[in-house]
């Protein structure tokens, strides 16, 4: 049996090499296609962002997330712009600029300060609406938030907006996740309920 010439030898290993090379890299972005055309799952989760500063949308926003969890389901909630008044637990003045204090003289102190969205009366509205509820044995807004955080509903404040409503970390509930939009559509994406309230 001849032997090879060491330059075809050489020359055969590298159009091997090459060819070989070649093929692993078109496997590769045609995985990536593949992977691309298959249907996103969707999870068992509800996800709701949190616009609204109202105390009625507030309420409901966490009496369909808890009642989401009782039906087995995750639920996140977003709080965004007006929406974070649900999740404050003080307003502290030092350390912000001048408007970053107006901001937070204007704005409810907590999920107790809220107003209704309709037949607010000057605020007598929620004061109206609270006794009602009490006489009919409703959780409050400051409850529902408890209990939702007990029930394991994950509640992520909107940092962006916190800079723009003047809403430190430390003005906020404790047990919350800070996060943006990414965040957001993360869970949105494979969730079978989503909600704008």
């Amino acid at each position: 049996m001849a032997e090879v010439d060491p330059a075809v030898a050489r020359l055969v290993e590298e159009l091997v090499t090459a060819r070989t090379a070649s093929l692993s890299a078109e496997v590769a972005r045609l995985s990536g296609e593949v992977e691309a055309l298959r249907p996103r799952t969707v999870a068992d989760r509800a996800t709701i962002i949190v616009f609204s500063g109202d105390m009625d949308k507030l309420m409901s926003a966490f009496i369909i997330a808890s009642g989401a969890v009782a039906m087995g389901l995750e639920a996140s909630m977003y709080f965004t712009f007006w929406g974070l008044a649900a999740v404050k637990k003080t307003t502290l003045y030092s350390g912000k600029s001048i408007v970053e204090k107006m901001l937070s003289l204007m704005l409810p102190g907590g999920p107790d300060d809220v107003p209704s969205s309709n037949m607010n009366m000057l605020g007598m509205g929620p004061v109206m609406f609270k006794s009602v509820m009490k006489k009919h044995n409703v959780e409050t807004l400051p409850d529902l938030v408890k209990v939702s955080q007990e029930l394991g509903v994950r509640m992520i404040a909107c940092q962006m907006s916190m800079g723009v409503m003047g809403i430190g970390r430390d003005e906020l509930i404790d047990g919350l996740e800070f996060g943006g939009v990414a965040t957001y559509l993360g869970d949105a994406t494979d969730s079978k309920v989503t909600l704008y309230i």
